[in-house]
Parts: C-alpha cells; sequence; structure tokens
C-alpha cells in the first residue's frame, strides 16, 4: 500500500512526511539566540530543539543525532556557545553524512547574540531554498513508523482511546508498519500478559526485565508514574493505570525491544525501554510528556498517537501529534486542542472499532500532509535530559 507520493526522499533511502529545518542549540546558553533564529520562520517549517547541559551525555548526543537526521527533517542549523562540552563537530559530520545541508554557529566567534541571529537567519533563507529541492517519492505502508504516548490519564482513558489506538495499531502491524510503546513504568502489573505476545521466549524475558527495571527505579526514587490529576480524574492504582497504558499496544506480536535512538529493522509491534540503565543518577526518568515524545521520534516514528482523558495541549517539534482524547467532557471543552473524540465510545456515538479506523485514518491522513491540531495552533515543544543506556543485544530483535 502506497500512503503518499509526495514524501520526502533522504539520501539514505529514508522518507519523510514533513521536510522540516531543525535549528539545534547545543547548551542552554545558546539557547536564546536559536529561538530568535527561528521565530521569524516559525510558520515554515522551522523547528527548535537542543540539550541545555554543559557537561557531556552519550545519550543526549545519541539522540540528537538520531533527531537531526530523523526523515522529517531537511536541513540543521547548530548553535554552538564555544565553551561547552557538546562534541558539535562529531553532530555536524554526521548530519553532512546524512546528506542533509548543515551549518554551524558559534556565537563566541561570530560576535555575540545579535551578530549571530542575523547570521543565522541569512543561513536559514539559504536553507530553506535549498530543502525546497528535496526529490518526491512513494512512502509505503512498510516504511511508515507510528508512536504512541499518554499523558494526562484519566478513567476513561483505558476505556476508549488507549484501546481505540491499539486497535489502530494492530492494523497498521497488519500492513507490515512499525509501531511503537513505551511507559515501562507504567505496564507494572502487565509482565505476565505482555510477554505472552512476545517474539521469542528470550525476548519475552528482556520485556519482564524492563518493567522490573522500572519498578525498582521508581522505589529507588519514592515517586511512580502516578499524578495527583490522575487520580482526580478517578484512577485508584498504578495497576489500573498500567492497564489502560497497555491497552494502546492491542493485542498484535511483540517483535521486538528498542531503547532510545533505536530505529525500529522491520514493520512490527516493538516497547521502547525509557528508564535508564544502572543505578539511579539522573532522578526521573521522563520529567513530561515532551521528553518521551521526543525519544519515540527519535526511533524514526513520523507520527506520534498522544491519549488523554484530562486533556492536553502539547504537540512536538519534528513529528505531528495526533492527540486522541478519552472523555467527552473533555473533548467539548478543549476542541480546538483534540484530534479525535474517542469519548463518543462511552455515549454509544461510536464502537472502539470505529474509534480505531478513526485514529488509523487520520494518521494516513496527516502523513500525507494534513496538519494536526497542534501543527495548527503551533506547538513545537521539545525536552531532552541527561540519561544513560546500554546497547540493546540481538535477543532485543529477533525478528530483524
Amino acid at each position: 500500500m502506497i500512503i503518499t507520493d509526495q514524501a520526502y526522499l533522504r539520501a539514505d533511502g529514508r522518507k519523510g512526511i514533513r521536510n522540516h529545518i531543525v535549528v539545534a542549540y547545543l547548551v542552554e546558553c545558546a539557547h536564546h539566540v536559536a529561538r530568535e533564529i527561528v521565530y521569524p520562520y516559525r510558520e515554515r517549517g522551522v523547528h527548535l530543539i537542543g540539550f541545555g547541559g554543559c557537561y557531556p551525555n552519550d545519550y543526549a548526543a545519541r539522540m540528537m543525532r538520531t533527531l537531526c537526521t530523523h526523515p522529517n527533517v531537511g536541513g540543521v542549523i547548530l548553535l554552538s556557545l564555544g565553551c561547552e562540552s557538546f562534541n558539535r563537530n562529531s553532530l555536524r559530520e554526521a548530519i553532512a553524512a546524512s546528506g542533509r545541508p548543515v551549518e554551524t554557529l558559534v556565537i563566541q566567534q561570530n560576535g555575540g547574540t545579535r551578530k549571530t541571529i542575523e547570521q543565522g537567519r541569512k543561513l536559514m533563507d539559504d536553507m530553506l531554498a535549498k530543502v525546497a529541492q528535496v526529490p518526491r517519492a512513494p512512502l509505503h505502508i512498510n516504511e511508515f513508523i507510528v508512536g504512541t504516548v499518554c499523558g494526562g490519564s484519566d478513567a476513561t482513558s483505558g476505556i476508549t482511546a488507549n484501546p481505540g489506538i491499539g486497535r489502530a495499531f494492530d492494523k497498521l502491524v497488519e500492513q507490515k508498519a512499525g509501531c511503537i510503546f513505551e511507559e515501562t513504568g507504567e505496564l507494572i502489573g502487565c509482565e505476565d500478559i505482555m510477554t505472552a505476545r512476545a517474539a521469542t521466549p528470550a525476548l519475552g524475558g528482556i520485556l519482564r526485565d524492563s518493567v522490573t527495571k522500572a519498578a525498582k527505579y521508581y522505589t529507588v526514587l519514592g515517586h511512580g508514574s502516578f499524578a495527583p490529576g490522575n487520580a482526580e480524574g478517578g484512577l485508584t492504582t498504578m495497576e489500573e493505570k498500567s492497564m489502560g497504558a497497555y491497552a494502546k499496544s492491542g493485542a498484535s506480536r511483540i517483535s521486538g525491544l528498542l531503547k532510545p535512538g533505536d530505529i525500529p529493522p522491520c514493520g512490527g509491534l516493538y516497547l521502547l525501554d525509557v528508564v535508564p540503565d544502572g543505578e539511579v543518577r539522573f532522578g526521573f526518568p521522563n520529567i513530561n510528556d515532551n521528553a518521551e515524545i521526543a525519544e519515540l521520534i527519535a526511533c524514526g516514528s513520523h507520527v506520534i498517537l498522544f491519549s488523554t482523558g484530562r486533556g492536553s495541549v502539547v504537540g512536538s517539534a519534528i513529528s505531528p501529534v495526533i492527540k486522541v482524547c478519552a472523555n467527552p467532557e473533555t473533548y467539548r471543552r478543549m476542541s480546538e486542542d483534540m484530534d479525535v473524540d474517542a469519548g463518543k465510545i462511552l455515549e454509544g456515538r461510536a464502537s472502539l472499532d470505529e474509534v480505531g479506523r478513526e485514529i488509523l485514518d487520520l494518521s494516513l491522513a496527516v502523513a500525507r500532509g494534513e496538519q494536526t491540531k497542534s501543527e495548527e495552533l503551533g506547538h513545537q515543544e521539545f525536552v531532552l535530559t541527561y540519561k544513560s543506556f546500554e546497547p540493546i543485544g540481538p535477543s532485543c530483535l529477533p525478528s530483524a
């Protein structure tokens, strides 16, 4: 199945559904200058991302590398203060090797704020012209990758939006698309039913270990993935929230486990492990929903399906976010921010299968160029913090 014949063909053969230019700051000290370069172009597909830390981190470097070479990205401008530890030359080389135009601005060498902003905008005009020449090509369904996350969950999330996304995932996996679910900290209690779906017994053990790791991590922190708003929305236990979050994965066989920056080698359903390996060093694994969205995008997701019951307004840089609203009252109150009203299941206005089909159809329409609500509103949230991961082993991808 061909989703669209107008995808953006990259030099490595991957195809994007958007043709964004990314302006990436490499330390918080360069954030303001980067934002000022982006501002006049914010409605022309120019997106701001960055890493705020001054000290090096392999995870952050890998995330920036995979994000800057994402299929939805056509070109990159890097913003360095000049004295941070981030290896700007290595990142530039990786982007250049991907065939994308890339420029680096060093504020200390350029003469400060005003001169760097002026130079950055000149470079932007030139880069916009370059990315407009990117060739187009057909995007097949087996080249399409979709990620999912939930935020602002309530008692309706696990019975409308999440299983609706699960039904859409099942249809996508059936057609050999790549589908990624995550939140191992919200799968606690689901280990047995999840491992039973693993492609191999070895993978089943790895899936179980990832949830066990998350449980231990949260125990050390003394704070699990259960917010006051979840309780106010009617959720009563972590296990109840887990069952709802788990429903987003659908019922397909689980083909593998990924860590942030790993790209699915083929179509299928994958669990993304977002909880750091080793001792607890960097605090809460994901400080907000956008940190998780960034990790899904770093794994190649063209589109993100975001389930919410209480409501959320976030979008994302690089990949479009489709918000699936679980609660019909929330949808009526926040309809300008919501893409799909899954709450109509509760009111008898649609079946679960019908909502799943609506989510699937909208995902394909967005891949063809239709804008999501968050895109129309200009949302480009992005968060990247410190973490540490060990590489995955061959048992993590038995279907590769």
